[in-house]
């Protein structure tokens, strides 16, 4: 059993940066898969980003370039730097875990085995 929390969202201007935080607790392994999703009213949910146990990480294409995932064990503590952010990245951004071996932003999006309650990201132009 694994909980999540994430805190760092707000609104901030088109080109702009966030810096979002997930805490993890309960029966916490580095041995998951971990990152990111996200979801915005009307749309499919998306990856984001994925970290693998052995510090590989993952981005979507829309993405990529702009967001940053790290993660501090010491800490159980996953982040997701988003620099140069865009409108349409607008969306709750939820954390994620999960124990399969396909660590990616799209397995944790429709696989994942956890996830937080998630912390809203708006974007104004």
């Amino acid at each position: 059993q694994v909980q999540l929390v994430e805190s760092g969202g707000g609104s901030v201007q088109a080109g702009g940066s966030l810096r979002l935080s997930c805490v993890a607790s309960g029966y916490t392994s580095s041995a998951y898969c971990m990152g990111w999703f996200r979801q915005d009213p009307g749309k499919e949910r998306e990856g984001v980003a994925a970290i693998d146990s052995d510090g590989s990480t993952r981005y979507a294409g829309s993405v990529k370039g702009r967001f940053t995932i790290s993660k501090d064990n010491a800490k159980n503590t996953l982040y997701l730097q988003m620099n140069s952010l865009k409108p349409e990245d607008t969306a709750m951004y939820y954390c994620a875990a999960a124990r399969g071996i396909n660590c990616s932003p799209g397995y944790l999006a429709y696989g994942r085995d956890y996830w937080g309650k998630g912390t809203l990201v708006t974007i104004s132009s």
